[in-house]
């Protein structure tokens, strides 16, 4: 048996019901709600710096760099 007809019986066999295409389509906004909170919940405690600074209020965490142009002025 050549392994496109096991690939091709396995998805036949094993197709997902409507009821279950309608749940998951309503469960996809809060898988992704979710997902972002556990992605900003890494960034948060690892202290990723270079994620960290694009996040509003959250940057002020971090001092800008300096200019040295108008440093030595």
């Amino acid at each position: 048996m050549s392994l496109k007809k096991r690939a091709c019986g396995l998805w036949c066999r094993h197709k997902p019901t409507e009821n279950q295409k309608a749940l998951a389509l309503a469960f996809a906004p809060s898988a992704a709600t979710f997902g972002l909170a556990a992605a900003l919940a890494v960034v948060y405690y690892t202290d990723w710096k270079v994620i960290a600074r694009w996040i509003p209020l959250y940057n002020t965490k971090f001092p800008k760099p300096e200019d040295p142009k108008k440093k030595n002025k």
